[in-house]
């Protein structure tokens, strides 16, 4: 089974090396705005491209992966709202169990039903604990799976979810505000994480500016994920990328 992308961040967290990963939603983005965000991100040395949504509705997941092959060597990580975002041009695939929530089909019941395409795909399989915390703001991926979010001040639940996660086998943990959040996930909630699992944590959601970035890899995050700041500015991804990677 491949595991580069996999062995890299744990290496990296290792050494203490922090990383950034790009979050671009095929729905959301055109040839324009692509070739922008990729000149952006390569210069900035920009680790991963994370690439999905959590409903990806046009067909141009396939063409956005491509394009990004084509104009970079930045590996590419789906980041799948189901399991028909699978696309065998990507390097690998963040295999989520949302872990935070209490709807079987998303604990395992799509998986099973996606499990023969997956495997056939060739994609390096990364088994990721999804943990959608509250950020102030309904998010889609709480209404699809009709699944109440972590508050975001029950740092035990968190703590508790994400140990979970890991002694039932996670490599990851993916620590989520959604997209469009209000409020980032606090540093504190971050921090009780990281002192209890030894798995990379992944963060994303309301990170909005490089402070808040910055912050989230002292309280404890291995990867730091912006999309939503980045489509509307994405002059942002030389500061970030700068900020993590200090």
């Amino acid at each position: 089974m491949k595991q580069a992308i996999f062995n890299k961040i744990i290496e990296d967290k290792k050494q203490g090396k922090k990383s950034f990963a790009v979050l671009i939603d095929p729905d959301k983005v055109d040839t324009a705005s692509l070739e922008k965000i990729v000149a952006l991100s390569v210069d900035a040395k920009v680790d991963y491209f994370f690439v999905g949504g959590s409903l990806v509705i046009s067909s141009h997941l396939d063409e956005c992966i491509q394009y990004l092959k084509s104009a970079s060597n930045i590996p590419i990580v789906l980041f799948p709202g189901s399991p028909s975002q699978v696309s065998k041009y990507a390097d690998a695939l963040l295999y989520l169990s949302l872990i935070s929530g209490r709807n079987p089909e998303l604990l395992i019941g799509q998986h099973v039903l996606s499990a023969p395409f997956v495997k056939q795909s060739g994609l390096e399989i990364m088994p990721t604990g999804y943990m959608v915390v509250d950020g102030g703001a309904p998010t889609t991926v709480s209404y699809i799976s009709n699944a109440a979010p972590i508050p975001s001040d029950k740092t035990d639940i968190a703590m508790c979810t994400a140990m979970a996660g890991e002694m039932l086998g996670m490599k990851l943990i993916y620590m989520d505000a959604g997209s469009g959040a209000k409020h980032p996930i606090t540093e504190k909630m971050i921090s009780k994480v990281r002192s209890n699992v030894d798995a990379p944590i992944i963060v994303g959601g309301g990170i909005v500016d490089a402070k808040k970035a910055m912050a989230n890899c002292k309280a404890g995050a291995d990867i730091i994920v912006v999309g939503n700041a980045i489509e509307k500015n994405a002059s942002l991804i030389k500061e970030i990328s700068a900020a993590i990677h200090s």
